[in-house]
């Protein structure tokens, strides 16, 4: 089957996909009927003849509420596998990050050079930096990944973390454990911790971000005096329905495990799972059903009123990561400077744009383009480049509707360390700061 040929059968089916709803339920799903014991997770003698394996997300004894764990009825045992060894590692790198000093200056990327033919998701990972442990659970990753071919039996699981992705050019089909998701630009996509999956491409090629979290797995943020409703609804979270692959051909396994790629050769297909239930579960969600909320008053809000997901730390309200959304949405405020307000911040912030412009940054060539992205750390002073800052200043204060654009952020409680891959990349942008150059002294004693 051709590349093109592929495409279009994924097409096919990510556009015939069924999902299960709501974020952090405890989901059951069987792809044949009967598969899934009833009463029990463990029976002596599995139905169907499949094996049962638990596949533990979280500590046994962590809180129940904390608790992840999903119970998976499979065709053979995730033990049966021959030995894994080390492979090539390509431009995929792990925390702790020691390449390259923390920079404390302003960094902005151009979006990733199309990659060689033939790169697949997986080949097509490229780190631009991050912070904390792998080993030890803590902190997270940022990458890129561009890739122009499928995932052609080879799968791929994260023992380090769980990988958020956010497609901004090309859509993806991925094959999990648990069934089939698709991810199109303007969804994310989470792949828990240690799960099994490979990616089609929906449109030929594909390009986007992934923030790897090697910390404690994405929750919804609490609302506080928000109240019950409000930012992303939990019924908009999709997960997939059991699917399996019978495969009896050899399959490429690999594995990151405390950094390093390892690889198996399988004598079948490791995506087998015929039945499943539990909470450790991918999912899908559109970015575009994030109920926005602001000020109806005056000033701009803290960016974190736009929190999507957050990964506590052990220090309440200071997030491992947040990822943040900047949506379509009104602004209204009065004898208020609407974009993003100039400011310094304890914490450091990664952003992407997936579509359109961001409000507080110019774009076109040389700029805050799609696919590219930014890196402020921590107590970097940022804010609208000059030509906003000149814009907003004089602007007509009217209802005015933010519509054509949908940015992101990663913030993280460290700074995120850039690779040396990063630092002395060919789409690194120079001269980022000019974008301030020019920001006149308007004081008058």
């Amino acid at each position: 089957m051709s590349e093109q040929d592929g495409s279009e059968q994924a097409r096919k089916t990510a556009g015939a996909l069924e999902y299960l709803t709501g974020f952090g339920n405890e989901h059951s799903s069987e792809a044949v009927p009967g598969a899934l014991p009833i009463g029990r997770n463990s029976p002596q003698r599995a139905p169907l003849g499949l094996y049962a394996e638990q596949l533990s997300g979280s500590a046994f004894t962590e809180p129940r509420a904390h608790n992840r764990r999903s119970w998976l009825y499979r065709i053979r045992p995730s033990a049966a596998h021959p030995p894994f060894t080390r492979t090539g590692n390509g431009n995929l790198r792990t925390g702790p990050f020691a390449e390259a000093p923390a920079d404390p200056n302003r960094l902005r990327w151009n979006p990733l050079p199309d990659p060689a033919p033939g790169t697949d998701f997986l080949s097509g990972l490229w780190t631009l930096g991050g912070n904390g442990d792998a080993a030890r659970r803590t902190g997270m990753a940022v990458h890129l990944y561009a890739a122009n071919a499928p995932m052609t039996d080879r799968v791929f699981s994260d023992s380090d973390g769980e990988l958020l992705i956010v497609p901004e050019r090309g859509g993806l089909l991925l094959h999990t454990e648990f069934g089939l998701l698709g991810a199109g630009p303007g969804e994310v996509a989470l792949v828990p911790r240690g799960v099994r999956f490979r990616v089609e491409l929906l449109d030929g090629d594909a390009r986007g971000y992934v923030c790897e979290n090697y910390g404690r797995p994405f929750e919804l943020p609490y609302l506080g005096p928000i109240g019950a409703n409000g930012l992303a609804a939990a019924r908009d979270f999709r997960a997939p329905v059991a699917a399996y692959e019978d495969g009896e051909r050899p399959t490429e396994v690999v594995n990151k495990f405390c950094g390093n790629l390892w690889s198996a050769t399988y004598d079948h297909s490791p995506l087998d799972v015929v039945a499943w239930h539990g909470n450790h579960v991918p999912y899908v969600y559109d970015l575009h059903r994030f109920n926005v909320l602001g000020s109806l008053s005056y000033d701009h809000p803290d960016p974190s009123i736009f929190t999507v997901l957050t990964s506590p730390s052990d220090t309440p309200g200071l997030a491992g990561v947040d990822f943040v959304v900047f949506a379509p949405r009104w602004l209204v405020g009065e004898d208020t400077f609407r974009p993003p307000y100039f400011h310094r911040n304890v914490m450091s912030e990664y952003m992407g744009l997936i579509e359109g412009a961001y409000d507080a940054k110019t774009a076109g060539p040389g700029g805050f383009v799609p696919g590219g992205g930014s890196l402020h750390n921590m107590m970097s002073a940022h804010g609208p480049d000059r030509e906003t800052f000149d814009k907003a200043s004089a602007a007509e204060l009217k209802p005015q509707k933010i519509k054509d654009g949908l940015a992101f952020m990663f913030e993280t409680r460290w700074p995120i360390i850039a690779t040396a891959q990063a630092a002395e990349a060919g789409h690194l942008q120079h001269g980022y700061d000019d974008v301030w150059q020019g920001l006149q002294r308007h004081f008058r004693a």
